[in-house]
Protein backbone atom coordinates (compact mmCIF):
# COMPACT_ATOMS: atom_id res chain seq x y z
CA UNK A 1 0.00 0.00 0.00
CA UNK A 2 1.61 3.16 -0.93
CA UNK A 3 1.53 6.26 1.22
CA UNK A 4 -1.09 8.31 -0.08
CA UNK A 5 -3.31 5.14 -0.01
CA UNK A 6 -2.75 4.47 3.63
CA UNK A 7 -3.53 8.77 4.00
CA UNK A 8 -6.46 8.25 1.64
CA UNK A 9 -7.89 5.39 4.26
CA UNK A 10 -6.83 7.38 8.03
CA UNK A 11 -9.08 10.93 6.77
CA UNK A 12 -11.99 8.58 5.78
CA UNK A 13 -11.98 7.38 8.57
CA UNK A 14 -11.58 10.82 10.87
CA UNK A 15 -12.92 12.82 7.84
CA UNK A 16 -17.39 11.53 7.98
CA UNK A 17 -19.07 12.67 4.93
CA UNK A 18 -17.66 15.89 3.06
CA UNK A 19 -16.18 19.08 4.40
CA UNK A 20 -13.50 20.06 6.55
CA UNK A 21 -13.01 18.08 9.69
CA UNK A 22 -10.72 18.83 12.91
CA UNK A 23 -8.12 16.21 14.17
CA UNK A 24 -7.62 15.74 17.70
CA UNK A 25 -4.36 17.40 16.72
CA UNK A 26 -5.33 21.06 17.22
CA UNK A 27 -2.74 22.33 14.34
CA UNK A 28 -4.39 20.02 11.77
CA UNK A 29 -7.20 19.88 9.81
CA UNK A 30 -9.09 17.18 7.18
CA UNK A 31 -10.97 17.90 4.09
CA UNK A 32 -12.74 15.24 2.24
CA UNK A 33 -14.82 15.70 -1.48
CA UNK A 34 -16.62 13.50 -3.36
CA UNK A 35 -16.77 15.55 -6.79
CA UNK A 36 -15.72 19.03 -8.45
CA UNK A 37 -16.09 22.27 -6.20
CA UNK A 38 -17.49 25.71 -6.93
CA UNK A 39 -14.61 27.90 -7.00
CA UNK A 40 -14.54 29.06 -3.34
CA UNK A 41 -12.40 32.12 -2.15
CA UNK A 42 -11.42 32.08 1.75
CA UNK A 43 -8.77 33.24 3.54
CA UNK A 44 -5.40 30.71 4.00
CA UNK A 45 -3.45 31.41 7.16
CA UNK A 46 0.28 30.11 7.16
CA UNK A 47 -0.15 26.33 6.41
CA UNK A 48 1.00 23.34 4.34
CA UNK A 49 -0.98 21.51 2.60
CA UNK A 50 -1.02 17.98 1.12
CA UNK A 51 -3.45 16.29 -0.78
CA UNK A 52 -3.86 12.11 -1.03
CA UNK A 53 -6.28 11.48 -3.81
CA UNK A 54 -8.05 14.02 -6.35
CA UNK A 55 -6.73 17.15 -7.62
CA UNK A 56 -7.36 21.24 -6.90
CA UNK A 57 -6.06 24.41 -8.10
CA UNK A 58 -5.37 27.73 -6.39
CA UNK A 59 -5.35 31.06 -7.50
CA UNK A 60 -3.92 34.19 -5.76
CA UNK A 61 -4.27 37.30 -8.06
CA UNK A 62 -3.44 36.59 -11.27
CA UNK A 63 -1.14 33.23 -10.23
CA UNK A 64 -3.15 29.83 -10.73
CA UNK A 65 -1.45 27.14 -8.78
CA UNK A 66 -2.36 23.05 -9.24
CA UNK A 67 -1.08 20.63 -7.05
CA UNK A 68 -2.24 16.55 -6.86
CA UNK A 69 -1.23 13.69 -4.93
CA UNK A 70 3.37 13.91 -4.86
CA UNK A 71 2.67 17.59 -4.69
CA UNK A 72 2.37 19.81 -1.44
CA UNK A 73 1.49 23.80 -1.29
CA UNK A 74 2.69 26.08 1.39
CA UNK A 75 0.73 29.84 2.22
CA UNK A 76 3.77 31.53 3.67
CA UNK A 77 1.29 34.39 5.05
CA UNK A 78 -2.52 34.91 5.71
CA UNK A 79 -3.87 35.20 1.95
CA UNK A 80 -6.94 35.55 0.02
CA UNK A 81 -7.03 33.00 -2.29
CA UNK A 82 -9.57 31.19 -4.63
CA UNK A 83 -10.03 27.17 -5.25
CA UNK A 84 -11.60 24.20 -6.30
CA UNK A 85 -11.53 20.84 -6.43
CA UNK A 86 -10.87 19.73 -9.96
CA UNK A 87 -10.87 16.14 -9.18
CA UNK A 88 -12.87 14.21 -7.24
CA UNK A 89 -16.18 11.21 -7.62
CA UNK A 90 -17.68 9.65 -5.07
CA UNK A 91 -15.47 6.16 -6.00
CA UNK A 92 -12.18 8.23 -5.90
CA UNK A 93 -12.77 11.47 -3.66
CA UNK A 94 -10.47 14.44 -2.58
CA UNK A 95 -8.62 14.07 0.26
CA UNK A 96 -6.41 16.31 2.18
CA UNK A 97 -5.24 17.70 4.90
CA UNK A 98 -3.58 20.83 6.53
CA UNK A 99 -1.05 21.82 8.87
CA UNK A 100 -0.84 24.81 10.56
CA UNK A 101 2.54 26.46 10.33
CA UNK A 102 4.71 27.59 13.40
CA UNK A 103 6.99 31.45 12.36
CA UNK A 104 8.50 30.47 15.94
CA UNK A 105 9.19 26.85 15.64
CA UNK A 106 10.76 27.54 12.16
CA UNK A 107 12.64 30.70 13.51
CA UNK A 108 13.79 27.76 16.37
CA UNK A 109 15.12 25.60 14.05
CA UNK A 110 16.90 28.30 11.30
CA UNK A 111 19.10 29.05 14.35
CA UNK A 112 19.85 25.17 14.82
CA UNK A 113 20.54 24.10 11.44
CA UNK A 114 23.09 25.16 8.47
CA UNK A 115 20.31 26.78 5.77
CA UNK A 116 21.26 29.47 3.11
CA UNK A 117 18.57 31.59 3.34
CA UNK A 118 19.91 33.91 0.06
CA UNK A 119 19.18 37.34 0.10
CA UNK A 120 16.81 39.21 2.56
CA UNK A 121 16.62 41.94 -0.05
CA UNK A 122 14.00 39.90 -2.17
CA UNK A 123 10.60 38.94 -1.41
CA UNK A 124 9.11 35.12 -2.55
CA UNK A 125 5.73 34.78 -3.29
CA UNK A 126 3.69 33.19 -0.16
CA UNK A 127 2.25 30.40 -2.43
CA UNK A 128 4.33 28.01 -3.92
CA UNK A 129 3.69 24.17 -4.75
CA UNK A 130 6.71 21.56 -4.87
CA UNK A 131 7.02 17.96 -4.58
CA UNK A 132 6.97 16.25 -0.89
CA UNK A 133 10.11 14.51 -0.09
CA UNK A 134 9.46 10.81 1.56
CA UNK A 135 10.99 12.21 4.70
CA UNK A 136 8.14 15.14 4.75
CA UNK A 137 5.31 12.77 3.98
CA UNK A 138 6.87 10.06 6.76
CA UNK A 139 6.43 12.91 9.90
CA UNK A 140 2.98 13.38 8.01
CA UNK A 141 2.26 10.28 8.02
CA UNK A 142 3.05 9.61 11.67
CA UNK A 143 1.68 12.59 13.07
CA UNK A 144 -1.73 11.68 11.01
CA UNK A 145 -1.66 8.35 12.71
CA UNK A 146 -1.29 9.87 16.05
CA UNK A 147 -5.14 10.45 16.28
CA UNK A 148 -5.45 7.18 16.85
CA UNK A 149 -3.15 7.20 20.05
CA UNK A 150 -5.46 10.45 22.12
CA UNK A 151 -2.84 9.77 24.60
CA UNK A 152 0.50 10.17 23.32
CA UNK A 153 -1.02 13.45 21.41
CA UNK A 154 0.10 16.15 24.09
CA UNK A 155 4.02 14.60 24.29
CA UNK A 156 4.27 13.63 20.50
CA UNK A 157 2.20 16.08 18.63
CA UNK A 158 4.66 18.90 19.10
CA UNK A 159 8.01 16.65 18.51
CA UNK A 160 6.22 15.37 15.23
CA UNK A 161 5.41 19.12 14.31
CA UNK A 162 8.38 20.02 15.18
CA UNK A 163 9.68 17.32 12.67
CA UNK A 164 7.28 18.45 10.20
CA UNK A 165 8.45 21.76 10.08
CA UNK A 166 12.14 20.47 9.60
CA UNK A 167 11.65 18.59 6.94
CA UNK A 168 9.99 21.90 5.19
CA UNK A 169 13.18 23.65 5.85
CA UNK A 170 15.55 20.79 4.26
CA UNK A 171 13.88 20.56 1.51
CA UNK A 172 14.16 22.20 -1.63
CA UNK A 173 12.01 25.31 -0.95
CA UNK A 174 13.81 25.69 2.66
CA UNK A 175 15.21 29.04 1.94
CA UNK A 176 11.55 30.65 0.99
CA UNK A 177 9.68 28.73 3.74
CA UNK A 178 12.79 29.54 6.30
CA UNK A 179 11.86 33.35 5.70
CA UNK A 180 8.41 32.95 7.45
CA UNK A 181 10.67 33.15 10.86
CA UNK A 182 13.30 35.63 9.99
CA UNK A 183 13.41 38.52 12.36
CA UNK A 184 13.77 41.48 10.15
CA UNK A 185 12.90 39.91 6.59
CA UNK A 186 11.35 41.55 4.09
CA UNK A 187 8.84 38.68 4.34
CA UNK A 188 8.32 39.02 8.01
CA UNK A 189 7.78 42.42 7.34
CA UNK A 190 4.80 42.14 4.96
CA UNK A 191 3.82 39.58 6.69
CA UNK A 192 3.40 41.48 9.62
CA UNK A 193 1.12 44.19 7.44
CA UNK A 194 -1.03 41.81 6.53
CA UNK A 195 -1.66 40.85 9.56
CA UNK A 196 -2.65 44.16 10.43
CA UNK A 197 -4.76 44.54 7.47
CA UNK A 198 -6.78 41.08 8.02
CA UNK A 199 -7.55 42.45 11.60
CA UNK A 200 -8.78 45.70 10.95
CA UNK A 201 -9.59 45.13 7.12
CA UNK A 202 -12.80 47.60 7.36
CA UNK A 203 -10.32 50.36 8.47
CA UNK A 204 -9.47 52.89 5.94
CA UNK A 205 -6.24 52.06 3.64
CA UNK A 206 -3.09 54.59 4.22
CA UNK A 207 -0.35 53.43 2.52
CA UNK A 208 2.13 55.37 3.51
CA UNK A 209 1.06 54.36 6.83
CA UNK A 210 1.43 50.89 6.29
CA UNK A 211 4.99 51.27 4.69
CA UNK A 212 6.35 53.31 7.69
CA UNK A 213 4.65 50.27 10.10
CA UNK A 214 6.83 48.16 7.71
CA UNK A 215 9.64 50.18 7.90
CA UNK A 216 10.33 50.34 4.12
CA UNK A 217 9.87 53.56 1.38
CA UNK A 218 6.59 53.28 -0.22
CA UNK A 219 7.73 52.28 -3.01
CA UNK A 220 9.43 49.39 -1.61
CA UNK A 221 6.62 48.45 0.11
CA UNK A 222 4.13 48.29 -2.51
CA UNK A 223 7.35 46.10 -4.64
CA UNK A 224 7.73 43.61 -1.65
CA UNK A 225 4.14 43.29 -0.98
CA UNK A 226 2.95 42.38 -4.47
CA UNK A 227 5.94 40.12 -4.61
CA UNK A 228 4.66 38.22 -1.59
CA UNK A 229 0.63 38.10 -2.83
CA UNK A 230 0.67 39.03 -6.27
CA UNK A 231 -1.98 41.66 -5.71
CA UNK A 232 -1.24 45.81 -4.80
CA UNK A 233 -2.20 46.71 -0.86
CA UNK A 234 -5.55 48.09 -2.54
CA UNK A 235 -6.08 45.21 -4.71
CA UNK A 236 -5.32 43.01 -1.33
CA UNK A 237 -7.88 45.09 0.58
CA UNK A 238 -10.67 44.67 -1.75
CA UNK A 239 -10.51 41.67 -2.02
CA UNK A 240 -9.96 40.27 2.24
CA UNK A 241 -13.15 42.98 2.29
CA UNK A 242 -15.27 41.17 -0.23
CA UNK A 243 -14.75 37.66 0.64
CA UNK A 244 -14.84 38.33 4.29
CA UNK A 245 -18.62 39.83 3.55
CA UNK A 246 -19.47 36.55 1.38
CA UNK A 247 -18.15 34.23 4.58
CA UNK A 248 -20.61 36.62 6.78
CA UNK A 249 -23.24 36.33 4.84
CA UNK A 250 -22.76 32.46 3.79
CA UNK A 251 -22.19 31.32 7.81
CA UNK A 252 -23.92 34.46 9.35
CA UNK A 253 -26.78 34.89 6.94
CA UNK A 254 -26.45 38.39 7.70
CA UNK A 255 -28.02 40.61 4.27
CA UNK A 256 -25.88 42.63 1.82
CA UNK A 257 -26.31 45.72 3.06
CA UNK A 258 -24.94 44.74 6.49
CA UNK A 259 -22.02 42.71 5.69
CA UNK A 260 -20.72 45.72 3.62
CA UNK A 261 -21.14 48.12 6.01
CA UNK A 262 -19.06 45.87 8.38
CA UNK A 263 -16.16 45.30 5.87
CA UNK A 264 -15.65 49.32 5.60
CA UNK A 265 -17.70 49.94 2.82
CA UNK A 266 -19.44 53.09 2.66
CA UNK A 267 -21.86 52.73 -0.53
CA UNK A 268 -23.83 49.25 -0.49
CA UNK A 269 -24.25 50.29 -4.16
CA UNK A 270 -20.62 50.07 -4.91
CA UNK A 271 -20.16 46.90 -2.33
CA UNK A 272 -22.66 45.27 -4.92
CA UNK A 273 -20.79 46.43 -7.94
CA UNK A 274 -17.51 45.31 -6.80
CA UNK A 275 -19.09 41.50 -5.74
CA UNK A 276 -20.71 41.40 -8.76
CA UNK A 277 -16.94 42.08 -10.40
CA UNK A 278 -15.18 39.62 -8.43
CA UNK A 279 -17.80 36.77 -7.60
CA UNK A 280 -19.90 36.82 -11.03
CA UNK A 281 -23.55 37.53 -9.56
CA UNK A 282 -24.67 40.57 -7.48
CA UNK A 283 -24.33 39.42 -3.63
CA UNK A 284 -27.83 37.81 -2.52
CA UNK A 285 -28.28 36.12 -6.03
CA UNK A 286 -24.49 34.53 -5.59
CA UNK A 287 -25.02 33.80 -1.62
CA UNK A 288 -28.84 32.23 -2.57
CA UNK A 289 -27.38 29.78 -5.48
CA UNK A 290 -24.16 28.72 -3.07
CA UNK A 291 -26.93 27.90 -0.62
CA UNK A 292 -29.09 25.88 -2.87
CA UNK A 293 -26.10 23.90 -4.11
CA UNK A 294 -25.27 22.98 -0.58
CA UNK A 295 -28.92 22.55 1.22
CA UNK A 296 -28.61 25.57 3.16
CA UNK A 297 -24.99 24.85 4.44
CA UNK A 298 -22.89 27.95 4.14
CA UNK A 299 -20.01 26.56 6.50
CA UNK A 300 -18.79 23.94 3.91
CA UNK A 301 -18.35 27.12 1.30
CA UNK A 302 -16.39 29.02 4.08
CA UNK A 303 -13.96 26.56 4.39
CA UNK A 304 -11.97 24.14 1.94
CA UNK A 305 -8.01 22.83 2.35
Amino acid sequence: MSVFEEMSELIDKYCEGEGVAQTPVSAMHLYRATGPSMKVPTIYKPCLCIIASGAKEVSLGDDLFRYSPGQYLVASVDLPIVGCVTNASAALPYRSLSIELDGQMLSDLVTQIDLQVGSASESDCGLHVDDASDTLLDAVMRLLSLCDQKDDISVMAPMLLREVHYRLLRGLQGARIAQIGMGGSNMQRISKIIRLMKDDFAAPLRVDDLAAQANMSPSSFHHHFKQVTSMSPLQYQKRLRLTMARQMMLTEMKDAATAAYEVGYESASQFSREYARMFGAPPMRDVSAILGRLGGDGTAAANAY
